[in-house]
Order: C-alpha cells, then structure tokens, then sequence
C-alpha cells in the first residue's frame, strides 16, 4: 500500500468521526469484517477496539449488521444503552449485492424508531457501507 493509501484510509476512519483516546465498542464482529478500516480506528482512537462484553460507558460503537443477525431495531437500542450521552454509532453493512446486505429503508426505520437519526451513507472498504447514526441534535444535553 502507497503512502497516499495510507492517508486516503486515516481520513477515511477520521471522516466517520472518530477521535483520539475514545472507547469504542465493536458489535457484530465475524469473519467477514474490514480488518483494515478496524486497524484503522484503532490508529486514531490510538487504542484497541472494545467488545460486546465490555459492560462500561462507550464513546461511540462499531456496528457490523448483516441482514440475518436479527432485528436492528432491538440491536441499535441494546448499543445505546451503554453509549456515552452525544455518542454515535458506525453502522456498517454489507454493500448492495453482498450476502447480508441490508436494505437502506430498513436502517432508516430502525434508526428512527430507536431514536437516532442516519446521516448519508458512505463506501466504508470494498463490502462495507458505512452509516452514522446519533442522537438528534436537539436532544443531546451537554453534562
């Protein structure tokens, strides 16, 4: 990989908005994940990943949500309830004519029901689609 690949990926975890010294916990993790977009949070957050088990606030969280890993409304309330206030989850989902693929209506109603809104989808690799979902602005609180 070039040198400017390298910097291409950094922006790419640095555009999905992630920063240093944040907990980020993964969800969802298998076989089939982005090793490298993972490094790369890793890069920038400059720690490891934190896994499902982990049972403290998170900054933010790394969702990998493939169509049969169950309902994403259930999976994306169960991620916000240890998701520091003003968090934001990366949902990341197998692009269109990938196996698991998730359709985009169905993020955006599992996004609203479990009340977050999705900012624009993104390329997140070469099988991934990155959406970011947070909380509204209006209702974030400043501690």
């Amino acid at each position: 990989m070039s040198a400017t690949a390298d910097h291409a990926e950094s922006n790419l975890a640095a555009r999905l908005g992630f920063q240093p010294e944040q907990v980020v916990q993964e969800i969802g993790y298998d076989d089939d994940v982005d090793q490298e977009l993972r490094e790369d949070i890793e890069k920038i957050i400059g720690s490891e990943l934190v896994d499902e088990d982990y049972d403290d606030v998170a900054d933010g969280v790394v969702l990998w949500f493939r169509e049969d890993d169950g309902d994403l409304t259930d999976v994306l309330v169960d991620a916000i309830a240890y998701m520091e206030e003003g968090g934001s989850i990366l949902l990341l989902t197998p692009k269109t004519g990938r196996d698991g693929y998730v359709e985009p209506s169905e993020i955006g109603e599992a996004s609203t029901t479990a009340g977050l809104s999705a900012a624009k989808s993104i390329s997140a690799g070469k099988d991934w689609t990155a959406s970011r979902l947070s909380t509204p602005k209006a209702a974030t609180k400043k501690r």
